[in-house]
Order: C-alpha cells, then structure tokens, then sequence
C-alpha cells in the first residue's frame, strides 16, 4: 500500500518524534472508547498494516504482532461509558487520545491525528481526514485501539454473557437490541446514547 508521506514531511519540518493516533468504539451503544498513539521509525509500510476497518480480526491480530516489534513507542488511553454520557462521545475519544499519548514511553513533538479535530495541547498537530487510510502510524494507532477494545468487549462477555459482547463488541446490532429489550441496559451502556437504543424496547 502507498502511504502519503505525512510522517516524512514532519520530519523535514525539523519534528524527530512524530505520533499517530486514532480511536476504537465511538458507534457502538454500550463499552468504552478507546484511543492509541503510536510513535513508528522512519518506515515506508509495515507488512500487514492498514486502516483497520478493511482488515479481518486475525489480520489486525497479526499486523499488531508486527507494531508491537517495529514501533518506538504505543500508548493506550480508555474512557469507559459513564464518562462518555457525562462529555458526549467526541470529548471522550478525544480525553482517550490524551490519555494515550500520557501512555507514551517518550515524548512526541508531533501528532498526526484521524478526522477533524485536533488535541488542546501545546503540540504540533495535524488532523487528517480518513487518516487510518492515508497515514502509516495512524493505520497503526487503529489497528491497536481495534484489538485493544475488542478485547476488552471478550472480556466483558464473561461478565455479561447475555448481551454477547463478544460477537457485536457492543454495536447496534439486531441481536444486541433484542438482548436489551429481553434483559435492559448494564453499566456498560451508554446512557446518552438512549434515544438509538430506545425503539428496542417498544
């Protein structure tokens, strides 16, 4: 795949520890938010890695394998349901890249970050729209907040089988609407996010 080449623009810019990062779970009803930010060495591509979203479980598995050997730095930063309800879904995946970037082993001193929006931090930043499709260490941040937060959503499944989190990882799906309507919400559900799931319990 033919990466633009954000991180080496960066690095002509004079900037040596440059950051990608993205987020996991902003859609789905119930689980956290999770963010990650990755900190990659001067590299045209890592075998297997892309935007998350177009890869299999087992292929983001491998390809994190991959990361975990090639990248300089990975931080994780998780905000969980209750306080997404109380900042709204944006404000939340936003605290999580922070959160990541404090994850860190070194510090960056330039972000590249997925979508619109940019951090409130005294850093050189640069928002890129469909990110994790264009940018190498932001494919990479995906990647590591997909599996981190699926995992996560296995893990919960032991705690709540009967929502199956470990299949819909806490999505709006036909299955987990009829789960609500049977057993209603648990803490892991998003209270602001009511209004989607409320035509489950009419």
């Amino acid at each position: 795949m033919a990466w633009e080449p954000f991180e080496e623009k960066a690095r002509r810019q004079g900037f040596q520890v440059i950051a990608g990062l993205d987020e996991a779970g902003r859609g789905p009803l119930a689980g956290p938010v999770v963010a990650a930010a990755v900190v990659l060495p001067r590299t045209r591509s890592i075998q297997g890695v892309a935007d998350s979203k177009t890869l299999k479980a087992e292929q983001r598995e491998k390809a994190l394998s991959l990361i975990r050997k090639r990248a300089l730095g990975i931080g994780v930063g998780i905000v969980e349901a209750e306080e997404i309800d109380r900042l709204n879904i944006l404000q939340a995946s936003l605290k999580a890249m922070e959160l990541a970037l404090q994850d860190l082993s070194l510090s960056p001193d330039c972000l590249l970050i997925d979508g619109l929006y940019t951090l409130r931090l005294p850093l050189n930043q640069q928002a890129i729209i469909k990110g994790d499709g264009r940018c190498l260490s932001i494919a990479a941040a995906s990647i590591v907040a997909k599996v981190t937060r699926d995992r996560l959503m296995v893990d919960y499944h032991e705690r709540y089988p009967q929502y199956n989190f470990a299949r819909h990882k806490g999505y709006g799906t036909r299955e987990h609407l009829q789960a609500i309507r049977e057993h209603g919400c648990c803490p892991l559900h998003r209270q602001s996010f009511r209004t989607i799931y409320q035509r489950s319990l009419l």
